[in-house]
This record gives C-alpha cells, sequence and structure tokens, in this order.
C-alpha cells in the first residue's frame, strides 16, 4: 500500500487535490467571502465567529488555518518541482526552465501587487506577495536538488539557525528588538532596499519559508522512490510540530508568521506534512476520487485563476456580480447582512466556470 509511486509517470492526484484546495481557499478569499460572513455573524463570541476567524491572519503570534495557506503552497510547488525536474535529465535545461519559472513568478507577483489600490496609495514596491517570494524559495530548491536528501535537510536547519540568528543579533538601531513587530531585522532590510519600514509581512521571509519548498522536493524525491512515505509523513509531520509548538511553548522562538521565524516555519510544515499524509493517503492509496473534478479545475491552472481573481475579480468583477445579483437576492427577502455572502459566493462560481470551461479546452496556464 505504501509503495505506490513506482515510477515518474505516475501522476499524484493528492497534489492536484491539494493545489486545488487552496485555490479555492485563495479565490473565496478575493470574493470577500470571509470577511461578509464575519460580519453577518452577530454574536462575537459564538462557535461560528471562532470558526470564521480562522480564515484571517492571525494578528501576530501564534497559527491561524489561514497562516497555513501559503506554506502549504510552497510544500506543494516544491512537490511538483521533483516531478517536472525528474522528467528532464540535462542540468542545463533544467536550470532555464526553473530561471524562466522564477522570472515569470517574480513578474506576476509585482504585477498584481501593482494592481492593488492599496499600492497605489502606498506608492512603494511590495516584494511581499506569495508568487514573488516562490520566485526566491524555487531557486533555491533547485540548487539544493540534486544534494541528498541528508544534505539538503542540514541546510533547512542551517537557513532556519541563519534567521534566527539575524533576528536575534541585529544590532542596528530602531531594528534591534528581536522579534517585535516593525522593529526587527526583516524590517530593516525593508527600509534599507525599499525605504519601508512598518512593514508586517516582509521581503526576506523567501530565505526561511525556502525551507517549505525544499522540503516539498524532498518529499516528492520520497514518494517517487516509494518507501514508506505514509509513516514517514505522519513521523515527520509529529515531529515538526512538537519542535515548532515547544520553541513557542518554551519562550525560546516565538511562532510568528509575518516574519516567518524558525519556530513558525516548522510548525507549519508539521500541518504540511499531515495534510499530505491525509489526501495521499485517501486519493492516491485508497483510491477516493469521487469529486476531485471541483478541485481540479482550479488546481490545473493555479496561476491563472490566482491573479484573475486578485486582479480582475478585485477590481472590478466581484462589484459587478454584486451590482447584478444584489437586487434577485432582495426580491426574495434575503437578509441584508447574507446578501454580500451570497454574492461573493455568485462571484466564486462565475470565476470557477471560467477554469471550468478553460479545464474542458485543455488550456492550461503553467509557468
Amino acid at each position: 500500500m505504501d509503495n505506490l509511486s513506482e515510477n515518474k509517470s505516475v501522476r499524484l492526484e493528492s497534489l492536484d487535490f491539494l493545489r486545488g484546495l487552496i485555490m479555492v481557499l485563495l479565490v473565496l478569499d478575493s470574493t470577500g467571502c470571509y470577511e461578509y460572513i464575519q460580519e453577518a455573524i452577530a454574536n462575537k463570541e459564538s462557535f461560528g465567529f471562532a470558526i470564521i476567524s480562522q480564515f484571517f491572519h492571525i494578528r501576530w503570534r501564534g497559527i491561524h488555518f489561514w497562516d497555513l495557506v501559503q506554506p502549504l503552497f510552497m510544500f506543494m510547488a516544491g512537490i511538483a518541482m521533483t516531478y517536472s525536474l525528474s522528467k528532464q535529465t540535462l542540468r542545463k535545461d533544467k536550470f532555464i526552465k526553473i530561471a524562466k519559472r522564477s522570472a515569470l513568478l517574480l513578474f506576476f507577483g509585482l504585477f498584481k501587487r501593482i494592481h492593488s489600490p492599496e499600492w497605489l496609495s502606498l506608492e512603494t514596491l511590495d516584494v511581499t506577495d506569495i508568487l514573488t517570494q516562490l520566485a526566491f524559495t524555487t531557486l533555491i530548491a533547485f540548487f539544493l536538488f540534486d544534494l541528498k536528501i541528508k544534505y539538503q535537510l542540514f541546510v533547512c536547519f542551517c537557513i532556519l539557525l541563519l534567521t534566527d540568528f539575524l533576528y536575534r543579533f541585529c544590532s542596528v538601531p530602531g531594528f534591534n528588538q528581536g522579534y517585535t513587530e516593525w522593529q526587527n531585522f526583516g524590517n530593516y532590510v525593508d527600509w534599507l532596499l525599499f525605504g519601508q519600514k512598518p512593514n508586517e509581512y516582509v521581503f526576506i521571509n523567501w530565505l526561511p519559508t525556502a525551507v517549505h519548498t525544499v522540503a516539498g522536493t524532498v518529499v516528492g524525491k520520497i514518494i517517487i522512490d516509494g518507501n514508506r512515505q505514509l509513516r514517514f509523513f505522519l513521523l515527520s509531520g509529529i515531529a515538526l510540530l512538537i519542535v515548532g509548538y515547544g520553541l513557542d511553548f518554551l519562550n525560546v522562538i516565538p511562532i510568528i508568521k509575518r516574519i516567518a521565524t524558525a519556530s513558525f516555519v516548522t510548525a507549519s510544515m508539521g500541518f504540511c506534512f499531515l495534510f499530505l499524509l491525509l489526501s495521499y493517503w485517501w486519493i492516491d492509496v485508497r483510491l477516493h476520487k469521487k469529486g476531485l473534478l471541483f478541485f481540479h479545475v482550479f488546481g490545473m491552472n493555479s496561476i491563472f485563476i490566482y491573479l484573475f481573481s486578485e486582479i480582475v475579480g478585485r477590481n472590478w468583477l466581484n462589484g459587478y456580480v454584486t451590482i447584478i445579483v444584489t437586487p434577485l437576492f432582495k426580491m426574495f427577502c434575503v437578509a441584508d447582512s447574507l446578501i454580500l455572502v451570497f454574492a461573493s459566493l455568485c462571484v466564486f462560481t462565475v470565476e470557477w466556470y471560467v477554469c471550468f470551461i478553460l479545464y474542458q479546452k485543455r488550456l492550461f496556464f503553467k509557468l
């Protein structure tokens, strides 16, 4: 049962599912759905409000469910990279492919941010988008790809150690407060490179979060080799969670997503392993495939729908659809507090259908 992946040509459908799941969550966020649901809940002390709060980043220390989306996205990218590179033999061809991909990721990450109304008001370069960060982590993962797994893991450990050292011992006046918000080493780099100081997310997050992508390539190799994957995923996930939360509990390194502390990277990696374990076991081992099309439609065009929902959706489609459907919902006496929720779901449906048409026509936009 553990030896599912016997060769490099076997498609990992759990990867397609997880990638699609991530995009479903991100597209719903771009429609404003979570915010509207939160606003519609009158009792802020209720269980429902606590659940929907998990779909927002935690203010500073700790982990919400939403804080795991980016790590899982980068982790999945690493696994996909392994499958892609395993089909090529010449290192030169591999490098050209990865270099082009990273350049496009960087371009689209900046392009997406430039079209944000927030960027127009700040008039500063925002280099913290997930695509921008992935451009750097992809390059790091590539340069480490041909190393033995034990050396890849050692480099990951060194990256986290270096990250902690920089935050803990940076002595630049005004940016020497360790893990304090806006007064840390990451903010110093942003100020040095871009003239920015009050950033919550920082540019150098790509350094520690490269561990997510490198770990993805390690997992990809293990799956392709077919050696006791399920046990490895389970034990690794539990161990990483214990270490990550342990560092935070003992006040050694706090779990802070916004500056990607070593404890956050470790704990979030543990969740990534467990998410992969569950989906891999259910889909690729137990062969439960029913309902996967809903997620595959997004997963097969993940970069396209991410950019479409963030640029076209947020800046035009969301408002346009809301204007059209609001009178219809009022005709059916839908509560005002729920109209925006249903409108956001209508936007989601339109965007899913756009990807469904592309899926039917076998049009997949890949970097």
